[in-house]
């Protein structure tokens, strides 16, 4: 009979993994469930749900280090940002409705574990990158901790950039200490409507590639939001910069047709539209999301045919829905690509890869890492392999 434990300390978590070594038996690790449908099907006979390690241990604004338990929620770590004006700079997406978890009920530990990075990662960074340190128990019921509480920190090998991205792999994180920055003074956001894909990603490219310091650059086709297609840029910073930034970049991209300056309201809907990628959620097909070269965005869509996509990261970010794998495959390979099966029914994510095929000498490295924490295969069995799923 499976099991279900909810630890609510360190020891417990050890105590539950120790239990699994003598039981020679298997552990499905997780929050709120809210990424239950990402990635691999999880093969384990047990769960461990670490929702009652909650809370905030520290938080220095001055300092601009925030450390937390696993299973704090994300909603109760942006309202306490946000009292201090701060934020986490990725901007973690909300994948909760994909897979039939209402919003907010995302944790930081699921966030670093999945490496999930929204649409201001282009400048800056992945989840990765502000991740700087953690508790975690191992495979072997051991409890260890890695990194600490500053940017740099050479104390060998650099296992807070290896565990987020490791989808609960190699160890049960426990605690987690990440790295705030400020909140923008202002922010503004201007939209050029009707534009084509390949018209829209060359403005943005041309965008991305000036002094202006962009923070966020999508493209809508029209069949997304059932409009006329939207092309976005998001400037951030102090108020005055902004303004002159602002129409810096309208001199920059002058005929390229009319530009509206979206409400603040207006453009936090969008945003967010774009960073949850909620104009696919309940959507019947299967949800890919694509990693290309953003000059090879509307060539990789429009080779693989689907009807519904986006641009994010300037066309270095595509989600598109389409059954059609193998053409999803091809046409991002010619690309140096990657592609992630996001979201699809668990039978086809049980027979197709979910991530990009590695070539044989990478897996085999991954598999050593994987092993090296986790010998006997504790942790999340069945999910792929871990050091390759990172924020592409």
């Amino acid at each position: 009979m499976a099991e279900k434990f909810i630890p609510e300390n360190e020891t417990q978590v050890c105590d539950i993994v120790r239990w699994a070594l003598r039981e020679h038996t298997s552990l499905r690790v997780h929050g709120h469930d809210s990424k239950a449908g990402l990635g691999t099907p999880v093969e384990a006979a047990h769960s461990v749900d670490v929702s009652r390690l909650d809370g905030i241990i520290s938080y220095a604004p001055e300092e601009l280090i925030l450390s937390a338990w696993a299973g704090t929620p994300m909603a109760a770590i942006t309202a306490l940002l946000r009292e201090h004006r701060q934020q986490l700079a990725f901007e973690p997406p909300d994948w909760g409705p994909h897979f039939g978890v209402e919003k907010g009920r995302g944790t930081i530990g699921g966030v670093i574990s999945c490496n999930a990075s929204g649409p201001r990662r282009f400048k800056a960074g992945a989840a990765r990158d502000h991740f700087l340190g953690f508790s975690a128990v191992n495979g072997r019921g051991e409890l260890f901790k890695a990194g600490g509480h500053v940017v740099k920190n050479v104390t060998g090998y650099d296992l807070p950039k290896l565990f987020a991205g490791a989808y609960g792999k190699l160890g049960i994180m426990t605690q987690l200490t990440v790295k705030t920055m400020p909140a923008p003074a202002d922010s503004a956001t201007l939209m050029v409507r009707g534009l084509e894909d390949e018209a829209a990603l060359a403005a943005l490219r041309k965008a991305a590639g000036s002094a202006l310091e962009l923070s966020g650059l999508a493209h809508l086709p029209g069949s997304v939001n059932g409009a006329r297609a939207q092309t976005l840029f998001r400037l951030e910073g102090p108020f005055t910069a902004v303004t002159d930034r602002l129409n810096r970049l309208k001199s920059l991209l002058k005929g390229l047709g009319e530009f509206e300056s979206l409400s603040a309201e207006a453009a936090l809907s969008l945003w967010r539209g774009v960073r949850d990628a909620e104009f696919f959620v309940g959507a019947g097909l299967p949800v890919w999301r694509l990693s290309v070269p953003p000059h090879s965005g509307a060539m990789v869509a429009g080779s693989i045919g689907a009807q519904k996509y986006f641009y994010d990261w300037a066309g270095g970010l595509i989600w598109l829905l389409s059954d059609e794998v193998q053409r999803v495959r091809e046409a991002v390979q010619k690309t140096g690509g990657h592609a992630t099966l996001f979201r699809a029914p668990e039978p086809l994510r049980r027979t197709v890869p979910v991530f990009e095929p590695q070539y044989p000498s990478l897996a085999a490295l991954e598999e050593r890492v994987r092993e090296s924490f986790d010998p006997l295969i504790v942790f999340n069995p069945g999910t792929a392999n871990v050091t390759k799923q990172v924020d592409r």
